[in-house]
Parts: structure tokens; sequence; C-alpha cells
């Protein structure tokens, strides 16, 4: 099951909003459509959501007609914007413009019909990649877990953020195959639900023992011995090791902490901000207050109350036990072995 495909000349994605009760699929040759998708959460996860706005680019392109270069490269500018104003937090969606908007610039030369190819050529090369990115998470991923161990994860972060296996998930699902006969407990993520709706459905799917939590029953498990290490996606991770995800995760990390209970975050390097310090640059997204007042169709919110409903928190990098990315296990202190992520990076491209 993917997330998001290239199909033909269009985009197939599954609408995430709509599970676990329906598996309902959106497909447009229209980039303003991926846009959508991407800013209503239909397609979601920072990987997943780098991957969208690679196709997005390549519809865009895709939708041109005529021959003029100028005419083109205005078009696209304007493509480029229109998704790059959907969702300000996760990095893998600039990252994937950016990478798309490379390829328009070194092969400029070339007809705009031989540019339209290149393009979508990139983006299905993008998710490739992102495919064996997340199965080498879960292969490094994987040695950190002990026999029979207690997991604790937040949000979704499996096939459905991704191009397949996942982040945090792909480390859950090698230890599941591996045979450690593991429990994994599972967030409901308050207030869209993502880990009851999305990765509850994925592990039970998967045939993993899971068990569903409020979000407020973490210290109590962790308390009575249930967790034995957390294992968290990311949106965004600063220079530094500080690592934004889902609301909800820092507090995950300061009670780990407190119970002296691993905390790794699982992501590929195109999570890491290697052009920000720390955690104070990474833009937080807010959501729209209904996600909060609102659910499955009815108020749950008296009318006219204030809200703030921060999409992300961020997580200091103290509270990080390692983050695992394609390339191995990156360990404190982060100020060392996140730059040496980036050089090493720099020598394979």
């Amino acid at each position: 099951m993917k997330s998001i495909e290239w199909i033909g000349a269009k985009v197939k994605i599954i609408d995430q909003t709509r599970l676990p009760m329906e598996e309902i699929y959106i497909e447009t040759a229209d980039h303003r459509v991926v846009a959508e998708a991407i800013r209503k959460l239909k397609i979601r996860g920072a990987p997943a959501i780098g991957i969208a706005a690679a196709f997005g680019f390549a519809l865009g392109a895709c939708e041109f007609h005529g021959e003029d270069k100028g005419k083109f490269h205005e078009h696209l500018a304007r493509v480029k914007e229109t998704l790059a104003s959907t969702r300000p937090t996760a990095v893998n969606l600039f990252w994937a413009l950016e990478r798309m908007e490379r390829v328009l610039q070194t092969y400029s030369s070339g007809s705009v019909g031989a540019l339209k190819a290149l393009l979508v050529e990139e983006a299905v090369r993008i998710q490739k990649e992102d495919v064996e990115k997340c199965r080498r998470i879960g292969e490094f991923g994987v040695q950190l877990v002990p026999e029979k161990a207690g997991i604790l994860t937040h949000c979704n972060t499996g096939a459905l953020a991704t191009g397949d296996y996942g982040t945090a998930q792909s480390i859950i699902t090698s230890a599941h195959v591996h045979g450690k006969q593991i429990r994994v407990y599972v967030d409901e993520t308050r207030p869209l639900l993502q880990g009851a709706r999305l990765t509850m459905w994925e592990l039970s799917t998967l045939g993993i023992d899971a068990t569903l939590i409020t979000d407020n029953a973490a210290a109590f498990l962790m308390k009575k011995g249930f967790i034995h290490l957390v294992v968290v996606g990311a949106d965004r991770i600063a220079k530094n090791g500080d690592v934004a995800n889902k609301i909800g995760t820092y507090n995950l990390a300061v009670l780990a902490e407190k119970h002296r209970i691993p905390f790794y975050v699982a992501a590929p390097t195109s999570s890491i901000d290697f052009k920000i310090a720390n955690g104070e640059a990474i833009p937080i997204e807010e959501r729209d207050p209904s996600e909060i007042t609102e659910a499955f169709g009815k108020r749950i919110a008296p009318r006219g109350v204030k809200v703030y409903s921060p999409a992300f928190d961020i997580t200091p990098n103290e509270l990080v036990t390692a983050i695992v990315t394609e390339m191995g296990v990156c360990r404190p202190p982060f100020s060392e072995s996140i730059p040496a992520l980036e050089s090493a990076q720099e020598t394979i491209d």
C-alpha cells in the first residue's frame, strides 16, 4: 500500500482523512489538487509531503502547453509557490522543490518536452530513494530494540507518511520481522487522531501486537514499566539536533527522561535542515481552531472559545538519545554528528 504514486500522467493519493473507515483514492493531473491535498492533510507525513511536492511540480510542468521556455519557467515558478505555501514546518517539502528546481536549472538548455520528461523522472526518483531510505532506517534502528520490548510511538510514521516502510514504524516493523516479540503502544495523537486512525490501521494490517492509548496515559505506562523505548518521527531536525515533530512529542521526551527511557527519533537525512542552527528557527504551523473545537462533525467546545492549535512542537536535543537515519545512528553530541552526516552526504552526491 502506497500513500502516493505516479501513474501515467497522473498522481494517485490515498485520502488519509477518510481512513480507517473508507479507503478512498484521489487521482489527478492538476498540481493545485495535490497542493490542496497537502494542505488538507489528505497526504501527510514529512517524507510523503516531499514526494507529493515533487509530483505536484512534475504535474505542473506537464500542464504547460507550448515551447516558450521563458513562459515555461514563469509557470513553474507559480507552481512552486503554490506548493511551497501549503505547510511550513516539514522541510522535506522545500527540499523536494529545491531538488526539482535544480533539475530545471541544470538542464535549462533542453526543450520544454525534454524538461518535462526529466522532471517526471526526478519526482519518481525521489519516491524510489525514499523507499530505500526508509528500509535502511529500519535496518539500523532494529539494533536499538531489545527483545520483548514495549515501544511507545506517536502520530503516524508508517507507509502512509512516506514512500513505503515508514521511519519510526520501519524500526517497529523490522523488529517484528526479526521476531523480537515487541508490544507497541500507540498514542491516539490528538486532535486529528493520526495514531488511532492511521497507525493502528497500519499495524493491524501488518499483524503487529499494538495497543491504543490516550495521549495522557503515557506517563502511567512508563511508571508501570510497560515502555522500554520511545520511537518517533520528525518533520524537521535542526543542525544541533533539535527536533520538530507532531504536537505532543516534546511531552513524551520529557517523560522518557524522567523515567530513564531511551527516546529515539527516526528520519531520513532529507528531514534534517542543515541550514538552521537550532529549533528556534523552525516555523511552527498553526492549524484551524475547528480541529480542536469539533470532532467527527460535532462541536465539543463552547462557541467563541479561544484556541491555540500548533501542529508541532520542538524537542530539545538534550532529550534525544539518538537519531536514526538511512546513513546510520546519529548520537550526541549532535553538534558534531549531524555536520558529519552532511559532509558524508556531500561526498556521496
